[in-house]
């Protein structure tokens, strides 16, 4: 299994979105994937029809142990998707309090990838939709993945943001045994508005290194699939924004490691 994040510390930027777009592109490849909702918000857990307040289980569930995941777990707290190839670790709103629960507790950064250690063998991909804040669920992201996805809006607060999830990316990397490798993905772009041209520029001159070169467009097309619980190119395989994610996928294949041992 290869497992990618999606995060960054700003919200509004397009990571559920990319997180479903890339699972779906994915899964018409034929590979199986499982998508990893860890925000507390459970935005990726409404896209595909569950209420994250009423739940019974959830991925909440994972962290009630001590950072420990009981054998098993993680496979009983699986829901099936529009897409029969993607199967969805469902948020909770319970998870917007493991801040105030996680003083004094060990391991509770590992949790996510002490779970995804035991679907290793059933799942080729797994995403990993991470919360907008710097904090245990995000951490459990970034230290559970084999490559980080930033999605940033082309606005010009967005590149503040970057700048916030770069120096945290640099923390976590001094705790990896490993550096993550990331890739800087413009999202939200519209050619028409002076704020984008611009803000693309910026982040290209500032990030030349590890920006994708592409964008990914403003398509209401993107917003109606969400509408209809399926991913994107299940939706519309040909519209501007799929068209846009094929070309991403084919950009983070080829910067992809060799698989970690789990």
């Amino acid at each position: 299994m290869r497992v990618w994040a999606v995060a960054n510390q700003k919200g509004g930027v397009g990571k559920t979105t990319t997180s479903i777009a890339l699972a779906g592109l994915l899964a018409e490849a034929g590979k199986r994937v499982v998508v990893v909702d860890l925000d507390p918000h459970g935005s990726m857990t409404s896209y595909f029809g569950y209420d994250p307040d009423t739940l019974e289980h959830s991925n909440y569930d994972l962290f009630l142990h001590k950072g420990q995941v009981p054998e098993g777990m993680p496979a009983q707290l699986l829901l099936a998707t529009s897409n029969e190839r993607i199967s969805l670790l469902p948020s909770s709103t319970a998870l917007a309090t493991l801040e105030r629960q996680s003083p004094g507790q060990s391991g509770l950064g590992l949790v996510i990838a002490r779970a995804l250690a035991q679907l290793w063998q059933d799942y080729d991909y797994a995403i990993i939709d991470s919360p907008p804040l710097l904090g245990v669920l995000m951490v459990n992201a970034l230290a559970a993945s084999q490559q980080l996805v930033i999605p940033v809006q082309t606005e010009h607060l967005a590149v503040k943001g970057l700048e916030r999830m770069v120096n945290t990316l640099a923390m976590i990397n001094r705790s990896r045994k490993q550096e993550l490798p990331y890739s800087i993905v413009p999202t939200l772009f519209d050619r028409r508005t002076q704020a984008s041209m611009s803000t693309l520029r910026v982040l290209r001159d500032l990030y030349p290194e590890t920006i994708w070169q592409g964008y990914i467009p403003v398509d209401t097309r993107l917003r109606d699939a969400s509408r209809a619980g399926l991913a994107p190119s299940q939706f519309d395989p040909k519209s501007r924004g799929v068209v846009a994610y094929r070309a991403l996928l084919k950009h983070l294949l080829s910067r992809q490691l060799a698989p970690q041992v789990a």
